[in-house]
């Protein structure tokens, strides 16, 4: 069997509340641009600061039955960070939806990221070309706001007035001096 082979037989797995869940099918080619545009714009700014941003593919290690595997995360208290992964609440999560993850993303592993302390938590959709921003109040993770993408060709048919409620940029709640561009994460799908 060639590495290729087996590198794509390779199945990861997620402990969510004690049962061993298969990651699988693999990720589409637009949820692979989108994660790792997300950890791009991080690692750039994050560079020389105490933050680490993490890709896919970093175990999660928040309770004792619940291992996930994020798309993209940030952890500021490096003491979290060991040799198997990230132990304890990351500051930022990140979860591309697919439709086999999508309903356990937006259930039960938001309410774990909330219970053990995830201060921002994003869901990311790419077929809306869309990122749901929750902030953590009193061991919740509440509802900031929706960011949606709109390539030129749908901002061409709309009227001057809708062009200019379009946000094009949002914030990290985490870094207030963190631009980042709607573009920059969805602009290079396919």
């Amino acid at each position: 069997m060639s590495e290729a082979y087996a590198y794509h037989d390779e199945v990861w797995n997620e402990l969510i509340d004690g049962k061993i869940v298969a990651m699988s099918p693999r990720p589409v080619v637009n949820h692979s641009f989108i994660a790792s545009n997300i950890f791009t714009i991080f690692a750039v700014y994050l560079k020389g600061k105490k933050c680490v941003p993490f890709s896919d593919g970093v175990d999660l290690f928040l309770t004792p039955k619940d291992h996930f595997i994020p798309d993209c995360m940030v952890v500021c208290n490096r003491n979290k960070i060991k040799f198997d992964g990230v132990h304890g609440a990351p500051d930022l999560v990140v979860e591309v939806l697919s439709p086999s993850t999508a309903k356990r993303d937006r259930g039960y592993k938001k309410d774990v990221y909330a219970k053990c302390g995830v201060l921002e938590y994003w869901i990311v959709s790419p077929g809306d070309k869309s990122i749901e921003v929750y902030r953590s109040k009193d061991s919740e993770l509440v509802y900031h706001d929706t960011y949606t993408f709109f390539p030129d060709y749908l901002l061409e048919k709309m009227t001057d007035e809708e062009r200019a409620s379009v946000e094009k940029n949002f914030k990290c709640g985490l870094f207030d001096d963190l631009d980042i561009s709607l573009d920059d994460i969805f602009g290079n799908l396919i």
